[in-house]
């Protein structure tokens, strides 16, 4: 009984839309020899909300919508859609518009919550570097491969981490380096440890591999541009955010005595003592900080996130409150203590949105939405590559750039079928294609390193770049509402520039229209009574004091002289605004007496602002000349040749309505009181 039912509201589905469709295609106008459906009515009529919360019956509506059209057809008959400067403005519209088609919502949307839950954490780490580059061959990349691998089971056999990272990583940084005299001091090594970071902080692999990493565990050898890391994640806490701390530094070097390393410990213990004791921090920082870059600000730092500084900087951070000052500590450079002055940890996630989009649209896991797009589209416009063409004409380009001999006619032989992309008339990519690709692109080709696997990530750019065009060029029939959008683009650059032509321009343009129609219509342009004024604002505390000092003025002129001059005593930073007013135009003018003088203070509701008014004049109702009317009589001389252009039009092609059709609509859409 269920499934017989499910199948009759199956039928009863697809038979309303198939009625609908069907509707959609009737003729609703002829206008001149251009039918127009239902359907093309209907996709404006709805879009824009007719029949909605709009009161605007089916009747009007279509009345709208042929004058549009009646315009749109006038400027295709005048040419207007083949000119260059109309052609390049509709094809910037379209480069636009395309964008959100390349474009994975799902995995941006996914890229933006990752990249917000670990920006609320920040995660200490150390690694070991076998380097390798990015386009090494599979020979030398198996090497390292198998290098990393040797190390980790070193590790996971009882070596210590940082023994293997003094030992084996190839980032200089985690062994001591001694000095060098007149370049630079010896600097102790880290064992390989980053320190604490967060989002952003380090390339995509890596950080991905660091924020999945338990505490404590050795990750899997992750491949990054600069080569293989191993990770050890020791340690991962609630984001410290942006810090703003004061400083004060007693340098310690790598290679110091013990006598020395005890003399600079009492240093600090005694600059903290007398910290406590009541001196300043700031005062202390000027008097002892050694750190000349801050110490004259009285240690003020830039502000700083978790990258940007050693981690026994993060803990302490984390360990204060604003305004307090941490215990001695010891970093690689010296002794420390800080002053925490303020702290900006993550907001929600709204308010981090637009902030963490604009870092994902600039890193490296930006790529992902872009080959999420490449890989559907595949599928979808049936992509295919021969794969017998691909390795002869990557083994011949490889041969000839070895020799330096690649050029198009050395290779003219090469002209198979090599990519295919559509189903039906499919667009077909030659050999001699993709070499004629590689010759203007063969200076970012690396001649040292593996020249086939150079040509094979070219091929898969020309591949990609090829399959973007194509369905680029196909985006209007495989996407009808993007058709739909490009045809409201057309028509309403093609209605912009054809009114502006017909009303718009050539109203400003006809004085001798604009005055006749003025003084034909004079009684339209009207001044209300109105009033010039001045009106001057303050706080509701200050707004008793203006109100005496105003009145000590004798006269009216000598009292505007001094307002003007901004020269009433005490109020400086008095806000002042004059012109003439007409009832409606302004809250204040509106609110108090109109008579020559001062008015009372004005009082507004949630303000902190009160104003005083003085009236200058009372213009009674009047004519406005030409010049103070002009704006108005221009927009009522446009309506004017609006109405007289759609009246050509009409004659010019004729108009139809099929009466039957619009009573159809007019029962499907009543109009809305």
């Amino acid at each position: 009984m269920r499934k017989s039912l499910l199948l009759i509201v199956l039928f009863l589905a697809v038979f309303v839309l198939n009625a609908q469709n069907s509707f959609n295609k009737k003729v609703l106008a002829t206008i001149g020899n251009q039918k127009v459906s239902v359907g093309s009515f209907l996709s404006i009529y709805t879009k824009n909300n007719f029949g909605g919360s709009d009161t605007t019956s089916i009747s009007h509506a279509v009345d709208l919508y042929i004058n549009f059209r009646l315009k749109v057809l006038d400027a295709e008959n005048r040419k207007m859609d083949t000119l260059s400067s109309f052609k390049k403005e509709l094809a910037g519209y379209r480069n636009q518009l395309v964008q959100p088609y390349f474009e994975d919502k799902k995995v941006e949307e996914a890229l933006l919550k990752e990249a917000y839950e670990r920006s609320c954490y920040d995660v200490r780490a150390s690694h070991i570097l076998i380097k390798i580059p990015p386009d090494a061959s599979p020979a030398d990349t198996l090497k390292a491969w198998d290098k990393i691998e040797k190390i980790r089971n070193e590790i996971l056999a009882g070596k210590s981490f940082q023994e293997a990272a003094r030992e084996y990583s190839e980032d200089p940084s985690a062994r001591d380096q001694g000095a060098i005299p007149g370049l630079r001091p010896a600097k102790k090594g880290n064992g390989g440890d980053l320190g604490y970071f967060t989002v952003f902080n380090m390339v995509y692999p890596f950080e991905t591999v660091a924020y999945n990493t338990p505490i404590g565990q050795i990750s899997q050898p992750v491949r990054t541009r600069f080569g293989y890391h191993l990770i050890k994640v020791t340690d991962k806490r609630p984001a410290m955010g942006v810090a703003e701390v004061e400083h004060i530094f007693i340098p310690l070097k790598p290679d110091a005595s013990v006598a020395d390393s005890i003399k600079k410990v009492k240093e600090i213990e005694t600059i903290y003592q007398k910290i406590k004791d009541g001196m300043s921090f700031e005062k202390a920082a000027k008097l002892y900080s050694q750190d000349k870059g801050s110490s004259y600000l009285g240690g003020l730092l830039p502000k700083f996130t978790s990258g940007r500084i050693v981690p026994q900087f993060v803990i302490n951070v984390d360990s204060l409150k604003p305004g307090e000052v941490s215990k001695p500590f010891q970093t690689v450079y010296g002794f420390h203590i800080i002053k925490l002055i303020s702290r900006e940890k993550p907001e929600n996630f709204k308010e981090e949105e637009a902030y963490l989009k604009s870092k994902i649209n600039g890193d490296q896991r930006s790529q992902l939405s872009k080959q999420a797009v490449i890989n559907r589209l595949k599928k979808e416009d049936h992509l295919k590559i021969d794969s017998k063409a691909k390795i002869q004409v990557i083994d011949e380009l490889s041969k000839k750039l070895k020799e330096g001999k690649l050029t198009s006619e050395s290779l003219n032989t090469l002209k198979s079928p090599l990519i295919k992309i559509g189903k039906k008339n499919p667009q077909t990519f030659y050999q001699n294609d993709f070499t004629a690709y590689i010759e203007k692109n063969q200076n970012s080709l690396n001649k040292n390193g593996d020249l086939e696997v150079e040509i094979a990530k070219l091929f898969n750019k020309f591949s990609d770049e090829k399959l973007i065009a194509y369905e680029k060029l196909n985006l209007d029939r495989h996407h009808p509402d993007f058709k739909n959008l490009m045809l409201e683009y057309h028509d309403g650059i093609l209605l912009f520039n054809l009114t502006d032509k017909m009303v718009w321009s050539r109203a400003t343009k006809d004085t001798i229209g604009l005055r006749e129609y003025y003084l034909t219509h004079r009684d339209k342009y009207l001044w209300r009574p109105r009033v010039q004024a001045i009106i001057m604002k303050t706080s509701k505390t200050r707004i008793g004091d203006l109100e005496s000092v105003l009145k000590t003025y004798s006269n009216l002129k000598s009292l505007e002289d001094a307002i003007s001059k901004r020269e009433l005593s005490g109020f400086n930073n008095l806000e002042v605004d004059s012109g003439y007013y007409e009832k409606g135009d302004d809250e204040i003018t509106d609110q108090v007496k109109w008579e020559i003088g001062l008015s009372k203070p004005v009082f507004e509701n949630g303000k902190k602002s009160a104003s005083i008014v003085l009236i200058e004049k009372i213009l009674p109702v009047g004519w406005k000349s030409f010049k103070d009317a002009t704006g108005l009589v221009i927009a009522d001389y446009q309506d004017v040749l609006q109405k007289q252009w759609i009246s050509s039009l009409r004659k010019k092609y004729p108009v139809h309505i099929n009466q039957k059709v619009l009573r159809e609509l007019e029962k499907k859409y009543p109009e809305k009181k």
